[in-house]
């Protein structure tokens, strides 16, 4: 079948994301469990009539509870970002863990304070768990890739086709020729004579990303193809392409397995022939 361009193009999806996309609940959950426990100590402070006193009581009985206290406005202890203190002086977030006046002053200064002070909030781990679910949402464009891995992994299954994921080509006696570097594919799929290496991806949105992916895989698609009973498949779709769209024809003219979530069909029906 002749490859058209300007078809691929007009066929790239808006999202591949299925509501599992938006939040990794299991993630979050993992997260969550491993300060659980520091967590419901600060519960304690929650409604206190003197903070300051109930600071000094919980750090006496356990110090390192306050180490968790970053999460509680959505940011994350090993990052340990600067701030301006009431002195304005540029110190780091850590620093107002060392003494009872220290935390005293976080929790004033941040505002959390006159959350636990008024009960706004109830129960810090369901807090947290909202928080982790917030924080969650900046993962969601590594998800891309995986989601379009997924997406044509119950691709091959419906349609009953075989196949190997995360392969690596040193995995292949027979590939000569793309240096000492091990590539490692998606997938793999073997037919009574051929064996296609398979990378896939996808992007909602536009940057350099695009244009070094299109050019590493145009560089080693003939790398692979070169070697008898191997090709190189490349499945990629979404309109972050619309920006990167000059290389994007590039690679696509000088690979000749490039599919999409449409025209996949055409690769489905190859696999089968």
């Amino acid at each position: 079948m002749k490859k058209d361009f300007n078809l691929f193009l007009q066929q790239l999806s808006e999202t591949n994301a299925t509501l599992d996309y938006f939040v990794d609940f299991e993630k979050v959950i993992n997260k969550l469990s491993k300060i659980k426990i520091k967590l419901n100590q600060l519960n304690y402070l929650i409604g206190h009539s003197n903070l300051r006193e109930g600071v000094i009581e919980l750090h006496k009985e356990n110090k390192t509870v306050f180490d968790v206290l970053d999460i509680l406005i959505a940011t994350r202890s090993k990052d340990n970002k600067k701030t301006r203190n009431n002195q304005n002086k540029v110190v780091l977030l850590n620093s107002y863990k060392d003494t009872p006046d220290d935390i005293f002053n976080y929790l004033t200064e941040t505002g959390l304070s006159d959350i636990f002070l008024n009960k706004n909030i109830t129960n810090l781990v369901d807090y947290v768990f909202g928080v982790e679910v917030g924080l969650d949402t900046n993962a969601r464009k590594n998800r891309g890739g995986k989601q379009m891995e997924k997406t044509i992994a119950n691709i091959f299954k419906s349609n009953d086709i075989k196949f190997k994921e995360q392969i690596r080509h040193t995995d292949f006696s027979e590939i000569k020729g793309l240096g000492a570097d091990i590539k490692q594919f998606d997938f793999a799929i073997k037919t009574k004579e051929i064996t296609y290496l398979i990378e896939v991806n996808y992007y909602n949105s536009g940057g350099s990303k695009l244009n070094e992916t299109a050019r590493a895989y145009a560089d080693i698609a003939p790398k692979i193809n070169q070697n008898p009973g191997f090709k190189f498949v490349w499945i990629t779709d979404g309109q972050g392409w619309l920006t990167a769209k000059n290389k994007l024809e590039e690679a696509y003219s000088k690979i000749p397995h490039v599919y999409n979530l449409t025209s996949i069909a055409e690769f489905i029906a190859l696999l089968k022939s």
